[in-house]
C-alpha cells in the first residue's frame, strides 16, 4: 500500500514536471509565431506605405511643377507688359 501511494506520488510529480515544462515549450512557440506574424505585417505595412508616399511625392512635383509654369507664364505676361 505504501508503495503504490509512494509510486503514485512520484508518477504525478513527474507529470507536473513535464507538463510545466510542455506548457512553457508551447507558450514560447506561441510567442515566436506571433513576434515573426507581427514583423511580416509590419513588413507588409512599410511595403505599402513607401508606394503611398511615392504617390504622394508624385503628387507634390505635379503641384510643384504647375506653380511653377503659373508663375513663369506671369512673369513673361508681366514683362512683356511692362515693354510695350
Amino acid at each position: 500500500m505504501i508503495k503504490t501511494t509512494l509510486l503514485s506520488m512520484a508518477l504525478c510529480t513527474v507529470a507536473a514536471v513535464t507538463y510545466g515544462q510542455a506548457v512553457d515549450a508551447v507558450k514560447e512557440t506561441g510567442k515566436t509565431v506571433a513576434e515573426k506574424t507581427m514583423e511580416g505585417g509590419d513588413k507588409a505595412k512599410a511595403s505599402v506605405e513607401s508606394g503611398s508616399e511615392k504617390a504622394v511625392d508624385k503628387s507634390k512635383a505635379a503641384v510643384h511643377k504647375a506653380k511653377a509654369r503659373y508663375h513663369k507664364h506671369r512673369a513673361k505676361a508681366d514683362a512683356d507688359a511692362a515693354i510695350h
